[in-house]
């Protein structure tokens, strides 16, 4: 299955500045929620993708654990610094 959700909503959950660790909690097209977790040394990078356990995972089909989203890290880095999310909620 080909994912290509887009994200709906960007909220800051979390940050550590002394650390340069910034969770979001992203919501993206069918309503699926993940946590991601960037790093600022000094450009921003993603390090880190977790599906929260809402809805059941929209690529396997799991309602546990899964490394599915991970696997699309480079697609949300991409898109949330090609639409600048992060100046927009920091």
């Amino acid at each position: 299955m080909k994912f290509n959700m887009k994200i709906k909503d960007f909220a800051a959950a979390d940050t550590n500045v002394a650390a340069g660790l910034y969770h979001f909690v992203v919501t993206m097209s069918d309503n699926t929620q993940c946590r991601l977790i960037f790093t600022k040394n000094p450009d921003w990078k993603l390090i880190g993708v977790n599906r929260l356990l809402t809805v059941p995972c929209p690529i396997c089909r799991r309602d546990y654990y899964c490394n599915c989203m991970s696997k699309y890290a480079e697609a949300f880095e991409r898109e949330v610094l090609d639409k600048e999310l992060i100046s927009s909620v920091l």
